[in-house]
């Protein structure tokens, strides 16, 4: 035996001594019945297990990638993060549970940098759901994880889950080992490792515990049943049934171009995002043909507005006026620095009855002067008024576990390239596999094609051959 696992088997013998390891009839996090359960919550008395737990993955970790910080899942793996930190003077991250809702209301606590490799430590995995939560929520704020070191792998499809979410899983022990080590020091006996052997080969997580609210993952059919907003309903089920994620962005300024237009782009597009305003002619008459091609062709209206004002004041722009948004516009975007009046506003608006909101969280601009604070509040302002809010326009995953809440992306092209304006593009497959869009805008790359309609029929296929791969890898 190595000098790593005489160390692992001392170890192990250590916790069973002090009831670390126990037998019996347990539940799991994931609510699956065991015969052994490990609770290393107790670790937290016996300073010197905690130091020797920290040793073991110090020296595992020297055959890992590099990171410059780690962050423990809580509660358990703090202590145990915080003593690996202290003992090799690498800066630790902490996550909590749930946002304060004082002072700064931060996820993460600690000093990071935006791209900064984290290595999630974690004490036991089962499923693997506590390191994605914890996953999540460090990706949300700019932090790359690959990689999670854990004591003990149970054996049970945590692994595998893991890694088609993106984490390399690095276990010390597997229940296994363990129940082997155990009964070397005969601590327990043959009929009990044979016990836990025949549990192990019976009893695997459920796929879907990792995958049901992975939005990345999961079909537009299923996140339809998952939307609270009846627009964010009506939009996955178009997209399902008309196989497209693409908006083209109406950027014209005749009224008879962007009819044609949108009769051409119509049978491949999911929605047609317009500046209403930019329309040198425009007449309120324009408005009912632009429905009736929208019913027609299937797709929805969508107004690139950005409210940015008090509550009453967005309620009249929206609903009053020359253009009476409210009326026609299935969906609008809209700032959310105003904070919760400019919802609000938009809410208590007269006009159609089903209506859905775009949250501007980052942009496709280069200079934009928008910061992490406000990303984040952006993100949590969304969730709190799902029943309104259809999603979030961003250029990066910012929720993975919001199935009901949409991606959209603008800014894409066919060549990743720019304009003299700072606008930046991306190309289909980057924004959708790399970047989580659900929704991607195209605007030049199709309106100013000599075919408009032929070539968003290739952005369509395009994008969904993206997405498909997406939600099967």
């Amino acid at each position: 035996m190595s000098s790593f696992n005489e160390k692992l088997k001392l170890f192990s013998v250590e916790l069973f001594r002090i009831n670390a390891i126990k037998f019996g009839d347990f539940k799991t996090k994931v609510g699956l019945q065991t015969p052994v359960y490990v609770d290393l919550r107790v670790i937290v008395s016996y300073p010197k297990l905690l130091n020797d737990l920290a040793d073991l993955i110090l020296e595992y970790q020297k055959q890992l990638p590099k990171f410059n910080i780690i962050c423990g899942v809580p509660y358990t793996a703090l202590p145990i993060a915080t003593v690996v930190s202290v003992k090799s003077d690498i800066p630790m991250v902490m996550r909590r549970k749930e946002a304060k809702d004082y002072g700064t209301k931060k996820l993460i606590e600690g000093q990071f940098n935006e791209g900064d490799k984290c290595l999630i430590i974690e004490d036991v995995v089962t499923s693997g759901s506590s390191i994605l939560e914890t996953v999540r929520d460090l990706k949300n704020s700019g932090i790359n994880c690959s990689d999670a070191i854990v004591l003990l792998n149970r054996e049970q499809g945590g692994e595998q889950l893991l890694e088609k979410n993106g984490i390399k899983m690095h276990a010390l022990l597997t229940l296994t080992q363990l129940m082997a080590f155990l009964n070397e020091a005969n601590c327990v006996n043959d009929s009990t490792v044979e016990k836990v052997r025949m549990y192990l080969n019976s009893t695997q997580v459920d796929p879907s515990a990792i995958k049901t609210n992975n939005r990345l993952k999961l079909p537009f059919s299923e996140r339809a049943k998952l939307a609270k907003n009846a627009v964010s309903q009506q939009l996955f089920k178009i997209m399902a049934s008309k196989k497209t994620t693409l908006c083209v962005a109406a950027d014209v300024t005749s009224c008879t171009v962007l009819l044609n237009l949108a009769e051409e782009v119509g049978p491949h597009i999911c929605l047609l995002k317009t500046h209403i305003d930019v329309l040198e002619d425009f007449h309120p008459n324009i408005l009912k043909p632009l429905q009736e091609i929208a019913d027609r062709h299937n797709f929805l209206l969508f107004e690139d507005r950005k409210f940015a004002d008090i509550g009453q004041t967005v309620q009249l722009q929206y609903s009053k006026g020359l253009y009476q948004i409210s009326s026609w516009a299935s969906l609008v975007t809209a700032h959310s620095l105003m904070g919760k009046g400019v919802l609000d506003g938009l809410k208590q608006s007269p006009g159609l009855t089903n209506r859905g909101v775009f949250l501007l969280a980052q942009t496709s601009a280069a200079e934009s002067l928008i910061d992490r604070s406000y990303v984040d509040n952006t993100v949590k302002l969304a969730r709190q008024y799902g029943d309104l809010v259809t999603g979030v326009v961003c250029q990066s995953v910012l929720f993975e576990d919001e199935p009901g809440l949409v991606q959209l992306t603008p800014g894409v092209h066919l060549k990743s390239v720019g304009d003299n304006l700072s606008q930046q593009y991306n190309t289909p497959e980057v924004v959708v596999m790399d970047r989580g869009a659900d929704v991607a805008v195209v605007g030049r790359g199709v309106t100013q094609a000599a075919s408009p309609g032929d070539e968003a029929r290739k952005y369509k296929e395009v994008l969904w051959a993206a997405y498909e791969k997406r939600i099967n890898v």
